[in-house]
């Protein structure tokens, strides 16, 4: 078995993947708060972590990775969704979260095997929060209940920051109602016409941060192996969950390794909602192949900030066609995926998917020279394999390249082109046919004349 090394945020450095039970490899990542769609930024940490599991279950097998990803479904957001639709907060859920499923399912990320929601844990989150109550790390303020950070000696470890320097740091905001005002919310406090929930400490509705911990305990214990999510979870999401979780279990560990993607930049700037500066999947696909979304997603190291542009998806796309094309070379029905040992040391290597790629146009080259059958089937063998660990090469040749464009008016020009064609044909006016294909290849189509009749595909 090739050891994993995976970069860890709280040591600064590549740790080998050393699991606590190999039969019972965890792994938690924080997803969407479903009050709004995702934008394609918030496709990074879903791309790269399903990598990391299809990577996790290869090496320990299927039934022996447990991989979380949860929903938060109640938030700021969501009750302001629903408060200006004047529905329930569950209508919002509910919906952001099946369009949530299919642009994930569009770019092949599998389901992760638990999907916690936040408000199916609420017994939960009210009994960790009176745990940190009892053992002094919390207490009661009017409007809600807080963490009470100087109670952790080492708070800040993740990040990097301390309790000295963020008070005396401006960026704090000054609230009376806190001890300290590093002090962060793990209850709200009821207000009206909003969800809320009975507890000891009063009706309300839970923090942020402590539904994560809260889902953790839960579903996959209160250690696990990995936790991951994009870098600006690193302060104050991860660090206060770390901070929740060990005061309640007497220190005990939350996660052994930390992983934390770099952000996808539009432009000059992070992409994010408050910056008006996002795109979502349905934009991009209306346009680009979600394999060559995926692709553009893999282009970069997972921890490197990536530019996201036109000319990125572009590019994927011609490495597609060009993937595809290597893999009708070679087609032939009920061969078995092989992951080569290059592929599986890449990945590794801290999920260096700029390294698989490079190790799979050495294969693209392999299957461009195969003659035989036996060579057309290990190299159409490991090209699956390398498909199958990096969630692309998921169709046919043919369904890639009869995949057209979602635009109609260029679709319909083309089949009367080839219609017209084919007439020509018929009738034997060869120069009539010769103008028409030379008017399909400027628009880079290339046709096929079959028993059946001509067929179409863009090059």
């Amino acid at each position: 078995m090739t050891e994993i090394f995976l970069f860890n945020t709280l040591e600064r450095k590549k740790t080998q993947l050393i699991p606590q039970n190999p039969k019972r490899v965890t792994m938690y990542v924080c997803g969407p708060t479903v009050y709004n769609r995702a934008h394609i930024g918030n496709m990074r940490p879903a791309i790269v972590f399903d990598v990391l599991f299809r990577l996790l279950r290869h090496t320990y097998g299927a039934d022996h990775v447990v991989y979380a990803r949860n929903i938060t479904d109640v938030d700021d957001k969501i009750n302001a969704a629903a408060l200006a639709e004047g529905v329930d907060i569950s209508v919002i859920t509910r919906k952001y979260t099946e369009v949530y499923h299919q642009d994930i399912q569009s770019l092949n990320v599998l389901l992760p095997n638990l999907e916690p929601r936040a408000t199916a844990h609420i017994g939960e989150i009210i009994a960790l929060i009176q745990k940190l109550i009892d053992e002094g790390h919390a207490y009661t303020a009017e409007d809600g209940v807080y963490f009470h950070v100087p109670s952790m000696k080492n708070y800040g470890r993740l990040s990097g920051r301390n309790l000295e320097d963020m008070q005396a740091g401006a960026r704090i905001e000054i609230d009376e109602k806190k001890k300290n005002p590093a002090d962060f919310a793990l209850w709200k406090a009821a207000k009206p016409n909003e969800v809320s929930w009975d507890a000891p400490f009063g009706a309300g509705r839970p923090g942020w941060h402590i539904e994560c911990s809260a889902m953790i305990e839960k579903n996959l214990g209160q250690t696990i192996d990995i936790h991951g999510g994009g870098h600006d979870l690193i302060f104050p999401h991860h660090e206060n969950e770390i901070a929740q979780s060990e005061c309640a279990h007497g220190g005990a560990t939350l996660a052994n390794i930390w992983m934390h993607n770099g952000f996808l930049n539009f432009g000059s700037e992070k992409m994010s909602k408050s910056l008006g500066n996002v795109l979502n999947i349905a934009e991009i696909t209306a346009t680009f192949k979600p394999e060559a979304v995926r692709l553009a997603m893999l282009s970069a190291h997972y921890r490197a900030p990536l530019d996201w542009n036109d000319d990125l998806i572009t590019q994927s796309t011609k490495t597609l066609d060009r993937l595809y094309r290597a893999l009708e070379n070679v087609w032939l029905d009920n061969v078995e995926a092989i992951a080569p040992q290059a592929l599986i040391e890449a990945l590794c290597d801290d999920i260096n998917t700029p390294q698989a790629l490079a190790v799979l146009s050495e294969l693209v080259k392999n299957a461009n020279k195969a003659q035989n059958d036996v060579d057309k089937k290990q190299a159409l063998a490991e090209l699956k394999g390398v498909g199958a660990l990096l969630g692309i090469l998921q169709l046919t040749p043919d369904e890639w390249f009869n995949d057209k464009p979602k635009d109609d008016d260029l679709n319909a020009r083309i089949d009367a082109l080839v219609a017209e064609r084919t007439i020509a044909r018929a009738e034997k006016n060869w120069g009539r046919a010769d103008e028409i294909r030379k008017e399909l290849a400027e628009l880079k189509v290339e046709v096929k004349d079959g028993a059946d009749g001509a067929t179409w595909r863009f090059l």
